[in-house]
């Protein structure tokens, strides 16, 4: 039996009239290679319409650059900015780049999880809280740091997550 996923450009028409117009303002050509210039910038305006970059959504993104998929499932995979699941109205993530590692981003990381009985990369049942963990946010002198969102906390103590928490309330 086979599970077919419901496709986000027709589940959402309003959307995916959205980042068709967006794709439609391009200067796209049928050269694959002056099109894979647009693809991050493509992919960030997707995700910021859809919330993630679901196959289906990926699919027509690759169609409008004319790339393969797998091009473009490839920068998805990579970038740890993109995602392809759904995720919780709160993305909180934790750095965990050299400086914030070594000023306890890991520690930060367990009390987050032990919080929100969520593992690193999970969301919670009722799509509130999404956790995960960045390779570097560029915040280095503020080691370590939470982002909630857009939102940046600096020089986090493990004390300081429940009241984290308690701002996305």
């Amino acid at each position: 039996m086979s599970i077919v996923k419901e496709n986000l450009m027709d589940e959402f028409p309003e959307k995916s009239k959205e980042l068709s117009e967006y794709m439609d303002s391009l200067p796209l050509t049928d050269d694959q290679e002056k099109n894979r210039g647009y693809l991050i910038q493509s992919l960030h305006r997707a995700q910021g319409i859809f919330g993630y970059l679901q196959e289906g959504v990926q699919l027509f993104v690759a169609k409008r650059l004319k790339l393969h998929l797998t091009d473009v499932y490839g920068v998805v995979s990579f970038y740890s900015y993109f995602t392809d699941k759904p995720v919780g109205d709160f993305k909180i993530n934790v750095c965990t780049g050299t400086a914030c590692f070594v000023k306890g981003a890991d520690r930060l990381l367990e009390e987050l999880t032990r919080f929100l009985h969520l593992e690193q990369g999970e969301t919670s049942d009722d799509m509130k809280f999404s956790l995960g963990g960045l390779r570097c946010v560029g915040a280095c002198s503020l080691a370590p740091v939470v982002m909630v969102n857009d939102k940046v906390y600096g020089n986090v103590a493990q004390k300081q997550v429940a009241d984290i928490i308690e701002d996305c309330k």
